[in-house]
């Protein structure tokens, strides 16, 4: 993993809130090295964001803003780290 991907995975796993930790940390373990660099750019504006509102926008109590409607927001919110397990 090249040293940009370590950087973002760190930050998307200590977040300082145990469950934006495992679900925003978990996301980016399981699918960083899938992402392009415009993805990463993309990833990397909305881990700008605080815990609470990220959150709050998967969840849809809050509408997500026009920013942060995009590919890699999407696949975050349908992030299913349980998927394959029996």
């Amino acid at each position: 993993m090249d040293e940009r991907r370590r950087k973002i995975l760190y930050r998307a796993s200590h977040r300082g809130m145990k469950e934006a930790d495992l679900m925003i940390g978990g996301f980016v373990a399981a699918r960083i090295s899938e992402l392009d660099v415009p993805q990463l750019d993309r990833l990397e504006s909305l881990l700008d964001e605080l815990d609470m509102d990220i959150m709050d926008w998967v969840i849809g109590r809050k509408p997500v803003p026009e920013q942060h409607d995009h590919d890699v927001f999407h696949m975050l919110a349908t992030f299913k780290p349980y998927d394959g397990f029996v």
